[in-house]
């Protein structure tokens, strides 16, 4: 069965171009998604760009790791203070409300549960939701873990944003990971440059596609994906 293609521009806007998604235009689509009035932590790279998509009415409280409540979009030329940074240490600006507080406090804040979402990127997620963020197994990799333990088990939901593909083809989303685990079954949602999946208790649920078909998508990754209607 097919899904209907279509791709979102760098400002959220629908059209028929086709083809993957920029990593503005997959911030775009998680911004649209993340209902009003949440708290939010961003996670480090693709996932900070989401801040600069959010409507200014949206009422979305972003949280950052290093102590940081009601984060604005990343500073533009000009208007950076150095005191000001997210968590992967990139200039932001402040919203009305802004309050600062001890990186202790903030994980206080993400362990207990305090925050709806949360949107870090991967480097595998399973189609049961188990997630791997932090390290590749490699021996001249460098584990980065920093707050994603915390975040994935203390958010009420996880969103991943990631390129489906690595640079070499290999799938991101997979059967069963093989890096090491950040959380076991905490994903709730993955948003790709190719489609966006719900992880579900009957497997990964294909809810909208960007220049690709489902059955194209199944065909790549070798594993059954559910329609948006199943």
């Amino acid at each position: 069965m097919n899904t209907t293609s279509r791709t979102v521009n760098d400002r959220g806007a629908t059209d028929d171009g086709g083809g993957p998604l920029s990593k503005q235009a997959m911030a775009a689509v998680v911004a649209r998604d993340i209902p009003r009035g949440s708290v939010v932590n961003l996670g480090i790279g693709q996932p900070t760009l989401v801040a600069d998509h959010l409507p200014a009415d949206s009422g979305v409280v972003l949280h950052t790791e290093n102590g940081m409540l009601h984060m604005g979009p990343a500073a533009q030329e000009g208007e950076a203070d150095p005191d000001l940074t997210n968590a992967g240490k990139v200039p932001v600006t402040e919203l009305p409300g802004a309050a600062y507080f001890h990186h202790a406090d903030s994980f206080a804040m993400m362990r207990g549960g305090h925050l709806d979402i949360c949107v870090m990127g991967a480097f595998q997620v399973s189609a049961g939701g188990d997630l791997a963020n932090w390290h590749t197994g490699a021996p001249d990799a460098i584990p980065a873990v920093g707050g994603a333990m915390d975040l994935a088990i203390g958010a009420k939901k996880v969103f991943v944003m990631m390129t489906l593909f690595t640079k070499t083809g290999a799938p991101k989303l997979v059967p069963e990971c093989t890096y090491p685990l950040t959380g076991l079954r905490c994903v709730d949602r993955v948003y790709t440059d190719r489609a966006v999946f719900d992880v579900t208790p009957r497997g990964l649920r294909v809810t909208q596609t960007f220049g690709t078909t489902l059955d194209e998508l199944a065909g790549r990754l070798d594993m059954p994906l559910l329609a948006a209607e199943a």
